[in-house]
């Protein structure tokens, strides 16, 4: 294995495989270093991430014009990806936008249904009474109206788009490091990086994707201004029967009466057990969580009064859902102080980070990656109109 390169990207998650493909096919002499999923998560003692899973919601519109393009710019390359690889990973059943009759929620109705104007996206706006008849699976609380966008929207399965960046990675010339990373530092013009087991890998630039474990410490040379929060998501199975009764099911957003009730939910997705289940998250309050918390989190199945708020959620939302089994699971999502992503320098010219989801990345990570790819290679990012910058 070369143990010297000219770029490598720590972290083969959503963020990290993507920018690793977009740098392969701007330079040659790269790495992408971070370890594969754990076969036996309750027992793993190494780092995790949050893409061990096969939904995520994606959709296009966006009240906020930044995540509104990073989305657009991504899911117009998802069948570009798809095709070059023969991964699939993106199902386009549409997304519903819901918020219940209050105020905020008609304010988030008009915020989506605007958004999407600017955007000149197509999407309809549905009344509580259209919403039961075209989708008749849910049941929403008086008064709620949606947005419904059957176009660029839907969910992917985080899992299958992380292995098809790695693939087109690796064919674009990228040396693949399947290895977790304790530290990356400066030293004498270049960047050593040293692995888990001692071992040292050099680089002329390194960006870091590390996601949730960005915080480690140790890891970088300076600590990031970024908040890592335990979620818990909840999984409902249903038959082969059901899940294909259920079909056209969009993925939804709902903004509830009370803020501790906004969820976001899939429809029946096969996981790799063969079963299909629905995926339900929200969490009725926070938990962030300390570096040394983290593999303790991803270990666990999540915190017991959150699934069994989700429970009660499902069966307000889905009522008629015959369900076979229910489980839960941990994850995270990480937050910067912009609520942007944070794209930029630690150590100018030597080592950056991109990292800082907030809660809205998967769907947009081929285009968080293309910018952190672009950074280090052009030392800027030009072809974005925003400052990305990591606050200190």
């Amino acid at each position: 294995m070369p143990t010297r390169f000219r770029h490598a990207v720590i972290g083969c998650g959503l963020m990290g495989a993507a920018a690793a493909r977009h740098l392969a096919n701007m330079s040659e002499g790269v790495a992408l270093i971070g370890p594969s999923e754990p076969a036996d998560k309750a027992h793993h003692q190494g780092v995790f991430a949050s893409h061990y899973d096969e939904g995520r919601i994606t959709r296009t519109i966006d009240p906020d014009p930044v995540w509104a393009q990073l989305a657009r710019n991504s899911i117009s390359r998802y069948r570009d990806i798809e095709a070059a690889t023969g991964i699939a990973f993106y199902r386009e059943v549409g997304s519903l936008l819901t918020g219940a009759g209050t105020e905020e929620g008609r304010h988030y109705v008009e915020r989506t249904e605007n958004a999407a104007r600017v955007a000149d996206v197509a999407a309809d706006r549905l009344s509580q009474v259209e919403m039961q008849s075209r989708f008749p699976w849910f049941s929403f609380p008086a008064g709620t109206e949606g947005i419904f966008e059957a176009s660029g929207a839907g969910h992917i399965s985080p899992r299958r788009l992380v292995m098809a960046q790695a693939q087109l990675a690796e064919r674009a010339g990228a040396t693949r490091i399947d290895a977790a990373v304790s530290s990356i530092r400066e030293a004498g013009g270049h960047v050593v990086i040293t692995l888990a087991d001692g071992e040292v890998v050099e680089a002329e630039r390194v960006l870091c994707a590390a996601g949730g474990f960005s915080i480690q410490d140790g890891l970088l040379p300076r600590p990031l201004d970024l908040k890592v929060y335990g979620r818990t998501v909840t999984f409902f199975e249903v038959s082969e029967a059901d899940a294909a009764a259920m079909s056209a099911m969009p993925s939804m957003i709902h903004k509830a009466v009370e803020a501790r009730g906004d969820i976001y939910m899939l429809p029946p997705i096969r996981y790799p057990d063969g079963k299909f289940y629905l995926k339900i998250g929200g969490d009725p309050d926070e938990m962030q969580l300390q570096p040394e918390q983290l593999g303790e989190w991803f270990r666990s199945d999540g915190r017991p009064h959150a699934r069994e708020h989700l429970v009660a959620r499902m069966k307000a939302l889905v009522p008629g859902l015959n369900v076979l089994s229910v489980s839960s699971a941990s994850c995270v999502t990480s937050y910067t102080s912009t609520g942007y992503p944070a794209i930029g320098w630690v150590v100018p010219g030597r080592i950056a980070v991109v990292t800082g989801g907030c809660g809205a990345a998967a769907k947009s990570s081929d285009e968080i990656g293309r910018l952190g790819a672009e950074l280090v290679f052009e030392d800027r990012i030009s072809s974005f109109d925003f400052d990305f910058s990591p606050v200190e």
